[in-house]
């Protein structure tokens, strides 16, 4: 189901579109045909400003149905082309950031039904790596961002101590060496070394999620650890999903906990084989992000695009103002 916003958007663009209609085809030429009935009756010798104030609409249908051309442009272009989001975690860093603004392509995954989300017309598929919008499965009012890591029919193996995973592709029909359906032996990642990064998890007291900021923010901040204030450094690596490979970041000292995994039946913990039209989406941001390690798989149906750019970067933390603009972070996504 369609955010609050989809909904009234679409039902705007309705109503404006049906009084435009009307105001083009029916009552304007009504209008038209009174003001040439008026003439007539005066043999055409009437001030042009008495005529003028026949054919003028009536206001309010004039500001409905001046509404629709802007309205329709919007609609069109959000709904199958490109929709604007703002990141407010860092559950995709460093990839995306907080305060980061991005343009998600609607078209991606299909033309899909403004209010139901229904594919109209199928124009591809969610691949492995993509950077994707999609619908939380347990609450359709919450839109997520996460990495596409399996497919239907992979085995996902998540390794807690060494905060990797293991991806055993689908079978083809064609494949030799296949054990239930899965390839007996996991796809190549291309993991390099686990490196110090340039940012700090910051956690603070009464704060539910943690902070996050370079060496340099921290250092200029002055915060300094203390029992209400717990500074956690970061490690980076590489990861190849898809073409390209793209980095991860751990949390040196912090390890997920198995017990809030999702559980799927017939499986062992950190172990999961995804259903047919269903993906795994992970975070890059591997040690703090709610994903599918927590929720389970998410139904092709739920996604909402793929994406594309970064159109505007804020230099902010959560539910925080922004202090600064970052325009190094303008351009595509990976």
């Amino acid at each position: 189901m369609a955010g609050t916003f989809a909904i009234i958007l679409t039902v705007a663009t309705l109503i404006t579109a049906i009084f435009w209609f009307l105001e083009k085809f029916r009552w304007k030429p009504a209008r038209q045909r009174k003001v040439e009935e008026v003439r007539k009756q005066h043999n055409g010798e009437i001030d042009g400003k008495i005529l003028a104030e026949v054919g003028k609409p009536k206001g309010w249908v004039e500001s409905i149905s001046s509404f629709f051309p802007v309205l329709f442009v919007v609609f069109v272009i959000r709904s199958f082309l490109f929709e604007p989001f703002q990141i407010p975690s860092g559950s995709m860093m460093q990839t995306l950031l907080i305060g980061d603004f991005i343009a998600v392509q609607k078209y991606s995954y299909g033309l899909r039904d403004p209010i139901t989300n229904t594919v109209l017309i199928s124009t591809g598929h969610p691949k492995r790596g993509d950077v994707a919008v999609f619908k939380h499965p347990n609450n359709p009012q919450m839109d997520l961002i996460k990495r596409v890591v399996g497919l239907p029919g992979d085995k996902i193996v998540y390794l807690i101590n060494e905060k990797k995973v293991l991806i055993y592709p689908a079978c083809q029909t064609n494949d030799a060496n296949c054990v239930g359906g899965q390839k007996s032996e996991p796809l190549d990642l291309h993991y390099t070394q686990p490196q110090p990064s340039n940012w700090k998890e910051v956690h603070q007291e009464f704060k539910t999620s943690p902070n996050f900021y370079t060496l340099e923010q921290y250092a200029d901040k002055g915060i300094v650890d203390s029992q209400s204030v717990v500074a956690l450094n970061m490690n980076i690596q590489q990861e190849t999903l898809g073409d390209k490979p793209h980095e991860i970041l751990t949390t040196q000292g912090s390890h997920e906990d198995p017990n809030y995994f999702y559980r799927q039946n017939g499986q062992p913990i950190a172990t999961w084989i995804v259903p047919k039209d269903h993906y795994f989406m992970m975070g890059d941001n591997r040690d703090n992000s709610g994903d599918s390690r927590y929720f389970g798989f998410v139904p092709e149906q739920n996604f909402v695009g793929r994406a594309t750019a970064i159109w505007i970067s804020f230099e902010k933390q959560p539910d925080e103002w922004p202090t600064g603009i970052r325009f190094s972070r303008i351009g595509g996504i990976h």
